[in-house]
């Protein structure tokens, strides 16, 4: 964990484009591992979303946290001892990551906005997914 903090750092601190974006959806997904989120719910979640990205478009593009398919996915799995699972999580990273200020204040925002943290945490689970799909 202290290498990939390490990289993160490294990368947030070269301020590369989306790379905050990015880290945030790295950082709730690395956070929500303790989030119990049933493979036949995300299964059947995920292909709905699908449906949405292909509806929009080119269903291979990049995941948007406000995109209509990333906000369906989040809500469809929401729950209130998911959301405090992942604040548990980004509250332990938060810890781990002490003398990383660039990981630390991305923490801190994902902290501070629970509707942010949770669509991110949804963007990185959905992508899992996707990758899944033949």
């Amino acid at each position: 964990m202290a290498d990939w903090l390490d990289r993160l750092e490294a990368r947030l601190a070269g301020d590369e484009g989306d790379e905050l974006a990015v880290a945030l959806v790295s950082l709730a997904y690395a956070a929500g591992q303790d989030v119990v989120l049933p493979a036949g719910e995300r299964r059947a979640v995920g292909r709905r979303a699908l449906l949405l990205l292909a509806t929009g478009g080119d269903p291979g593009r990049g995941l948007d946290l406000d995109g209509r398919a990333v906000v369906a996915f989040a809500g469809e799995l929401d729950a209130p001892a998911r959301r405090a699972a992942l604040a548990a999580g980004i509250d332990d990273l938060r810890r781990l990551a002490r003398g990383h200020p660039h990981v630390s204040e991305a923490l801190r925002a994902l902290a501070a906005e629970p509707d942010i943290a949770w669509r991110a945490f949804a963007a990185a689970v959905l992508a899992e997914e996707l990758e899944g799909d033949p």
